[in-house]
């Protein structure tokens, strides 16, 4: 029976798949850039103002105070005396300490749950036909210690987040090509038609918020019109999930019949030729009654590996999807809605349990201001497995069933204090039919325009071991960060 499927869409609200060897992620923030957000504005002028947030302006919000792009200045004794630093070269970007540990004993993980030092630098280059974009990231893990780089996984010392030329050869045309992020949709934390890369070992273990979109190695075609613009993303090697493999995150092994860890590491069949294994997306967006509305669609391979060969290797599965979105003002608040279908394209009629099963994702939010400086925003989201009855049929005796439907409720308050340098956030899951959740919370203080500070948590819970969140329980952290923006 395959692993089953608990971190392929964490966010997504998915349901565990059955019969596999790999823990599921869930299928990928970004900052979009200036000239494309200009055309969306030009062609949407009803949009309604939305919070800043992790990716492009229709990716989800989140809390305030975390980017490290945000130009509020904080008035504090170290405005006058702190000179501004100016890298060299035209260098933009940040270096940041980071420290963790576990607040529960886990056999099969070491104690420290991050211990970095990273240095994000960046570089935009304009021509007159051109803009060229480099990030990339130096960094020292204490917890993994690997010296070799690996662009895939994140993993050594380099992690090459952006290398990309934008270019518009037509008033209407833009074209960017290169490693990028990437993010669609409308879900806060919660990714149904985003079928870009993520990297929830980076999420759970309390690197920054950025850290959860993976880069994408694409390109990326995007259309304006008054009719409706149009992006086709098209990725000529599949881009996989950073997902759990229990290198540094535990998980529930049902072939053990326990948590495992780094003594059963997953090694997942690679899909690595170009063009013949590769991914198309595509979105289509426009206004209609002050409603921002988009069709989604995909073709490509599951994003963590949620199949299982005869000989018990797990890998990635053929998968398409299609869904929409919509987000817009009602009643003094943001109402966001968002739903898709995957289909199993290597198991259609549901049948083979080795296989993740085809299913329907969905998700209802709605956002708004409750008091001054303090925002809360609730989801629902839910999760229909396709073909259940064969689905049932075809288990080994003595499996367990899953449930058909997987229930997620999430709910978000951010608060803003002393003049909106301090932010304090908090984040909760919470199933109702498989009793267990994780809460993420911040707190974060800009002491000027240069320094932040930020502490935090992941906590996992469950009343089963088994469960999706309920296995993550020995990976419940603490953690602490300082950063220098440049």
């Amino acid at each position: 029976m395959k692993l089953k499927a608990i971190l392929t869409a964490a966010m997504l609200g998915a349901t565990p798949a059955i019969a596999q060897d790999a823990p599921p992620l869930p299928t990928g923030l970004s900052s979009g850039d200036a000239q494309e957000e200009t055309k969306q504005k030009e062609t949407s002028p009803t949009a309604p103002a939305l919070p800043s947030g992790l990716g492009e302006e229709t990716g989800p919000a989140l809390p305030p105070g975390l980017a490290a792009d945000e130009t509020k200045t904080a008035e504090t004794s170290f405005s006058g005396s702190d000179k501004p630093f100016t890298a060299p070269f035209g260098l933009t970007g940040f270096v940041e300490a980071r420290a963790g540990v576990r607040v529960v004993s886990d056999p099969t993980q070491k104690a420290l749950s991050i211990g970095e030092v990273r240095a994000q630098l960046g570089r935009d280059i304009e021509t007159r036909n051109a803009t060229f974009r480099f990030v990339g990231d130096f960094f020292y893990d204490q917890v993994e210690d690997v010296s070799d780089v690996n662009l895939e996984t994140g993993r050594g010392f380099f992690d090459l987040r952006e290398a990309n030329v934008l270019v518009r050869p037509l008033d209407f045309l833009d074209i960017k090509a290169g490693r990028q992020i990437l993010t669609w949709g409308v879900g806060d934390l919660v990714f149904i038609n985003d079928l870009f890369p993520k990297d929830f070992r980076s999420f759970f273990i309390g690197r920054d918020d950025e850290y959860l979109k993976a880069p994408s190695d694409a390109i990326r075609v995007s259309a304006f019109s008054n009719i409706a613009n149009i992006e086709v993303v098209y990725t000529p090697r599949f881009d996989a999930d950073r997902f759990i493999t229990g290198d540094r995150i535990s998980y529930y092994n049902p072939t053990l019949g326990r948590i495992a860890g780094r003594d059963a590491i997953i090694a997942p069949e690679a899909r690595d030729s170009w063009f013949s294994e590769d991914e198309f997306a595509a979105r289509a967006y426009r206004n209609i009654a002050g409603f921002e509305t988009a069709l989604y669609g995909y073709a490509g391979y599951w994003k963590t590996p949620e199949g299982q060969t005869l000989s018990g290797e797990p890998f990635h599965p053929r998968l398409a999807v299609i869904g929409g979105s919509l987000r817009g003002p009602v009643r003094g608040g943001i109402l966001t809605a968002e739903a898709g279908h995957y289909f199993s394209r290597d198991d259609l009629s549901g049948a083979d349990p080795f296989i993740r099963n085809s299913e329907t994702r969905f998700l209802v939010g709605y956002e708004r201001e409750i008091a001054s400086e303090l925002t809360a925003s609730v989801q629902y989201v839910g999760e229909i497995l396709s073909d259940y009855a064969a689905l049932s049929n075809s288990l080994p005796l003595g499996a367990a069933t899953p449930d058909r439907m997987r229930h997620v409720v999430t709910l978000r308050l951010t608060k803003l204090m002393l003049n909106q340098n301090l932010t304090l956030s908090g984040f909760n899951f919470w199933s109702p039919n498989e009793k267990d959740g994780y809460f993420r919370f911040r707190a974060s203080y800009k002491l000027n325009d240069a320094w932040l500070t930020e502490a935090g948590g992941n906590i996992f819970y469950g009343s089963q071991e088994d469960t999706f969140f309920g296995q993550l329980q020995d990976n419940t952290n603490l953690f602490v960060g300082v950063r220098r923006n440049f």
